[in-house]
C-alpha cells in the first residue's frame, strides 16, 4: 500500500504538535491536576485574553486550561461518573514506569484502568485516569513498539543498543523519509 497525496498539494508544513486546549469547570484545580500529577509547568499566558484560563507546559508541548464553569448535560467529556474506557478519545504520555504510575495513583485514591497490548512478542502497558473533568489520559511504555511506515517496512527505524539508527531505502517515498529524518533526530533529543 502506497501513501499518495490527494491533488497537487503536499502535507501542510507542519513541524511538531504544539499544544492541546482542555474546557475546564475550574483553572485551579485543573492546573493543580496537571502540574502535580503530570508534572507540567505554569508558563507566562497573553495578557490580551480576556477570560480565564492557564498555559502548562514540558515535554515539548503546552496544555491550554479554558475554564468554563457552565457547562450543561451535552458537555459529556465533562461527567465525573463517566466510565474509564481506553477506546474513547485520550491523550497519551510515555512514562519510564507504569508500575511506579500505578503505585502513586492508588496512593493518591484516583481510580484507573490498566490495558496490555502485544504485538510480536513486544509488550506495552498502558494505564488510563481521568483529569477532574472526565478528560481521559494514557501513561504507557509505547516506545516499545517500533514506528513503521504501512506504506512500506522497510522504512523502519531500529534501535542498536543505546543509540538509534535510522534506516531509509530508495523504496521509501517523500514523506517517510521526512518522517523518518524527524523522529530519528526527537530520538536524539532525548538524552539515554
Amino acid at each position: 500500500m502506497e501513501i499518495k497525496e490527494v491533488g497537487n498539494y503536499g502535507a501542510l508544513p507542519l513541524l511538531s504538535l504544539n499544544h492541546v486546549s482542555v474546557l475546564c469547570r475550574s483553572v485551579l484545580d485543573s492546573m493543580r491536576f496537571y502540574e502535580e500529577i503530570l508534572g507540567f509547568v505554569l508558563i507566562k499566558r497573553p495578557s490580551s485574553f480576556k477570560f480565564n484560563g492557564a498555559w502548562l507546559y514540558n515535554y515539548g508541548f503546552g496544555i491550554h486550561l479554558l475554564e468554563n464553569p457552565n457547562y450543561d448535560e451535552f458537555d459529556a467529556p465533562m461527567i465525573e461518573s463517566r466510565p474509564i474506557n481506553p477506546k474513547d478519545n485520550h491523550i497519551s504520555f510515555q512514562c519510564t514506569d507504569v508500575g511506579l504510575v500505578i503505585s502513586r495513583l492508588e496512593d493518591m485514591g484516583m481510580k484507573y484502568v490498566t490495558a496490555l497490548v502485544e504485538d510480536e512478542g513486544i509488550k506495552v502497558e498502558q494505564v488510563f485516569f481521568h483529569d477532574p473533568d472526565g478528560y481521559m489520559i494514557e501513561l504507557c511504555n509505547c516506545e516499545n513498539i517500533p514506528i513503521v511506515p504501512i506504506s512500506s517496512a522497510s522504512c523502519s527505524f531500529k534501535a542498536r543498543g543505546q543509540s538509534f539508527k535510522k534506516t531509509v531505502s530508495n523504496k521509501c517515498g517523500f514523506m517517510e523519509n521526512v518522517m523518518m529524518r524527524s523522529l530519528s533526530m526527537d530520538m536524539m533529543n532525548f538524552a539515554f
